[in-house]
């Protein structure tokens, strides 16, 4: 008899350390805890019955209380999109387990049962940290176990930058793509904004010279000049439906007339830089490409950021300053050209 089972008829163990509970010469299931223990007695009921205990305060649970707190609700919705990625994952796994037995190893395994997603793993901790929070704030536990969890390094191999775009890219682009393709890029490039942005403008954001957005990440109400380029797309669009837009139509459309989503935009410029060999160009970099003619027009950081809605110079420096090394390179290869002449 297993010890610290008394009243557990149906219980076998084969071999030290491995308890199942078999009936009618049947293995129903394993049990995990220790003997003795009511985790071990609840284990045995559940598994006898076929049915599953949620603790009260279960993962589940707790994600539905997280759910319905400012916490979640004052989150931009790319960040809610960030979170519900490893929400999901966390009710699939563990949904129904308590929480409260929740220890930093038990972090840190989820993290490296995860470590081929390098993003993901590291967006775990991150994430299961704000939910032991809120489990603070409603008296579930005392501390957070998921608190600085380190992060686990990117391998450089799946580091990707974002190559902004060349002269000869885009000029390709605008030659060659299609016309779904081609508005999407000119709203890119025009814009200066993230991608996650440029499905939001609707036909009434747009005055004849302007788009008009409240950012997603940042909130900020922004008013954007277009450039030549995007007004002659917007105006080659207005003549493709044959009609003036209503002022709530959605620019980027889909095939069946629905607002195109960030994902069904991505396989659309993805399909054309395939098939134009443009692959090394993604299309965040139209952001960037957009920061460095900005540069290229002589606008200083301050304006640019005007423009591109960035919170610091730290990313329009990065991309503004290649553009400007581009530019001293070229004037000092010309006073070379000259130079060598005379």
């Amino acid at each position: 008899m297993v010890k610290g089972a008394e009243g557990k008829r149906y219980l076998h163990e084969p071999k030290p350390g491995f308890i199942y509970v078999r009936k009618g010469g049947k293995y129903l299931g394993r049990i995990k805890a220790a003997p003795g223990t009511p985790d071990f007695d609840r284990e045995y009921w559940e598994i006898l019955t076929g049915k599953t205990h949620a603790a009260k305060t279960s993962w589940s649970a707790l994600i539905a209380s997280y759910r319905a707190s400012d916490r979640w609700l004052n989150l931009k919705p790319s960040t809610r999109s960030t979170y519900e990625r490893v929400l999901v994952y966390i009710l699939e796994k563990n949904g129904r387990k308590d929480m409260t037995r929740l220890h930093r190893k038990d972090v840190i395994a989820a993290q490296n049962a995860n470590r081929h997603k390098p993003k993901f793993a590291n967006d775990i901790p991150a994430i299961m940290s704000v939910l032991c929070e809120h489990a603070i704030d409603i008296g579930w536990i005392s501390a957070n176990p998921a608190k600085g969890v380190r992060k686990m390094p990117i391998p450089k191999e799946r580091q990707r930058p974002h190559v902004p775009w060349t002269d000869e890219a885009v000029a390709t682009f605008r030659a060659e793509a299609n016309h779904r393709a081609r508005l999407i890029f000119e709203i890119g490039i025009g814009s200066v904004q993230r991608p996650a942005d440029w499905v939001k403008f609707n036909w009434g954001d747009y005055d004849g010279r302007n788009l008009s957005l409240s950012q997603s990440k940042t909130s900020k109400s922004l008013v954007l000049p277009c450039d030549d380029n995007l007004k002659a797309a917007l105006a080659s669009e207005i003549e493709r439906l044959g009609v003036t837009p209503h002022p709530s139509r959605p620019i980027l459309i889909g095939e069946h007339g629905h607002r195109l989503t960030k994902s069904g935009m991505g396989q659309i410029m993805r399909r054309e830089r395939r098939r134009l060999g443009l692959m090394v160009h993604d299309q965040h970099a139209l952001r960037y490409r957009g920061v460095m003619e900005l540069a290229w027009a002589g606008c200083d950081d301050d304006e640019i950021m005007s423009y591109s809605g960035h919170d610091t110079k730290e990313m329009v420096i990065k991309y503004a300053g290649l553009a400007r090394q581009i530019m001293r390179a070229t004037t000092a290869a010309e006073k070379r050209r000259l130079w060598a002449s005379t």
